[in-house]
C-alpha cells in the first residue's frame, strides 16, 4: 500500500508518497501517470488537505446506529447532498465554529478520493474509477441543520471539511475502523462494513446522477456517536490504513 500525503513542499503543494515509512516527492500526475522522484524527509512536514476536489459528495443515513440516533427510518437509497470546495481544510487546520449557529458537531468519515472521470459507473467497475481512501470530518452545525430543510448552510461553512492525512492507495474499503475522539476521549466507534450502501454501490448511484472529477470526494456517512465540539477542543478523526487527521476548534471571527 502507498499513502500519498499532500505536502507544502518549496512553497508548493506537492504529493510525497509514503511507502515503508521512507517519503519520496511524485513527479507527474497522482491522477494520471507519475513517478517517484528524490527521498525526503517527513519530521516536520506540513501536511495540506489530502487532495483538493471540485465537490465533496457526502451520504447520509448510511449506518443503522445512526439513522436510529437521529430517529429516521433506514433510506431506500442513498441521501446525498454536497458540502462545498471551500469547506475543505488540511490537518492542523482550525474548524471554526460560528457562535450564532448553535451546537457544532463532529462527523468521522470513511472516504472515497476519486481517481478518473465516472460517469454511469457500474458497481461492478467502481474501483477502477477510485485512487484510494482518506478520511473525513463532516463538521454540521446541528441546530441549523434540524431548523433548515436543506443541508447546505449547516455543513457548507469554511473549513468544516477537514480532509487527510493521506491518501491511502491500495486499501480496501470493506471494513476497516472508523473513530471520532475530541479530547483524547472515544466518541465515534464503529466498521465500515456496518454501512447500509457499499462503496461500489455508491460511486454508481453518484455517478448516474452526476459526473465525479478526479479529486472529487464521496464521503460514505458517519456512525453513531455524533456529538458537540467547542473553541479550545481537539478532534481527532481515524480510519484503519489511513491514519489520524487532527484539527483544533476556534471560535469564528466575528461570530
Amino acid at each position: 500500500m502507498t499513502r500519498l500525503y499532500r505536502i507544502l513542499h518549496e512553497g508548493a503543494a506537492r504529493y510525497a508518497a509514503e511507502r515503508d515509512g521512507a517519503w519520496r516527492l511524485v513527479d507527474g500526475d497522482v491522477f494520471g501517470k507519475y513517478t517517484l522522484g528524490k527521498e525526503i524527509a517527513h519530521e516536520g512536514a506540513r501536511l495540506l488537505a489530502a487532495v483538493d476536489p471540485s465537490k465533496i459528495v457526502c451520504v447520509g443515513l448510511n449506518y443503522k446506529d445512526h439513522a436510529a440516533e437521529q430517529n429516521k427510518p433506514l433510506p431506500a437509497e442513498p441521501l446525498i447532498f454536497i458540502k462545498p470546495s471551500t469547506s475543505v481544510i488540511g490537518p492542523g487546520a482550525a474548524i471554526e465554529a460560528p457562535a450564532w449557529a448553535g451546537r457544532v458537531d463532529h462527523e468521522a468519515e470513511l472516504a472515497v478520493v476519486i481517481g478518473k472521470t465516472a460517469r454511469g459507473v457500474k458497481a461492478a467497475k467502481a474501483y477502477e474509477y477510485i485512487l484510494g481512501l482518506t478520511a473525513v470530518n463532516d463538521v454540521t452545525a446541528r441546530d441549523l441543520q434540524n431548523k433548515d430543510s436543506q443541508y447546505t448552510r449547516s455543513k457548507g461553512f469554511d473549513t468544516f471539511a477537514p480532509v487527510g492525512p493521506c491518501i491511502a492507495v491500495g486499501l480496501e474499503g470493506r471494513d476497516l475502523q472508523v473513530q471520532a475522539f475530541v479530547n483524547g476521549g472515544l466518541r465515534q466507534n464503529s466498521r465500515s462494513r456496518e454501512l447500509i450502501f457499499t462503496i461500489p454501490e455508491l460511486v454508481e448511484f453518484i455517478s448516474s446522477v452526476m459526473t465525479l472529477l478526479p479529486g472529487d470526494i464521496i464521503s460514505t456517512g458517519t456512525p453513531s456517536g455524533i456529538g458537540p465540539i467547542r473553541p479550545g477542543d481537539q478532534v481527532t478523526i481515524h480510519v484503519e490504513g489511513v491514519g489520524a487527521l487532527t484539527n483544533p476548534v476556534v471560535a469564528r471571527e466575528g461570530s
